[in-house]
């Protein structure tokens, strides 16, 4: 008898950061930064080293949920960019002026990278990305 896999997602661990959360789960991960945060350069190490704990040697992708109003460093994708196995990065937002930065972070990244406005559709490309880089 064959089993059917839970639909459940489950997160796999939790990190309450100085300017949000990281959600870990199987194969991504999700941010929900603070309102008025500043996404920095050191403040990216801190992801980058979750990323290395959960996936190191394994492909993941990475969610950004933008519920409320931050600022990023745009220099934080020359970082990111240099992360072989982050198959896939999604921004998730209904803000048009998450729309208008995503343009501009998209130039910084140079990696598949796609703006969503609801989480679900987010959530299925990042994982389509994944599975098909492995």
């Amino acid at each position: 008898m064959k089993l059917g896999q839970s639909k459940k997602t489950v997160v796999v661990r939790e990190y309450q950061l100085e300017v949000g959360k990281i959600q870990v789960y199987e194969n991504y991960m999700v941010s929900i930064f603070d309102d008025g945060a500043t996404l920095t350069l050191e403040r990216v190490y801190q992801i980058l080293g979750i990323a290395e704990i959960h996936f190191r040697n394994k492909d993941f992708g990475y969610i950004s949920l933008r519920k409320n109003s931050y600022a990023v460093d745009p220099t934080v994708y020359t970082y990111l960019r240099s992360l072989d196995n982050l198959k896939a990065f999604a921004i998730v937002s209904v803000k048009e002026i998450d729309m208008h930065n995503f343009k501009i972070e998209k130039l910084f990244y140079k990696k598949p990278m796609k703006f969503f406005i609801q989480y679900d559709n987010a959530l299925a490309w990042v994982k389509r990305r994944v599975k098909g880089n492995k």
